[in-house]
């Protein structure tokens, strides 16, 4: 669905993108952010990326059928439950853009991998 740019900045990656779209990319930006402030935003892989102590925190990219979102944490069996309807390939979820998205879950993802990140950096 994104054009074939390559892009500078978060905000250059969201404005390429319709309207529906682009609401659903800035509330994940706004629900990390809540999370994790002191995240660094930059472009990586072509896609939106928060970074933490140099770290890949999560970053995300929209499709034409889904929003795509990475670096998942390795989490419980609670967690693993809840992922798994949205489990795609590699690590990654998938969450369609004809359904709501999961932005609490998106909340406790971030919250988790912010926590894995200064557990390694101990």
């Amino acid at each position: 669905m994104a054009p074939a740019k390559k892009f500078e900045t978060m905000d250059e990656y969201v404005e390429a993108f319709p309207e529906s779209v682009r609401s659903i990319l800035e509330r994940l930006r706004d629900t990390v952010r809540k999370v994790a402030s002191e995240a660094v935003e930059s472009i990586s892989y072509d896609m939106p990326t928060f970074k933490l102590n140099n770290e890949r925190l999560v970053y995300f990219s929209a499709w034409k059928n889904h929003i795509g979102f990475y670096s998942i944490p390795e989490g419980d069996e609670t967690l693993r439950k809840e992922l798994s309807p949205y489990r795609g390939e590699k690590g990654s979820l998938r969450f369609p853009l004809d359904k709501p998205i999961p932005y609490d879950l998106v909340k406790k993802i971030v919250t988790l991998r912010v926590k894995e990140i200064r557990e390694k950096k101990k």
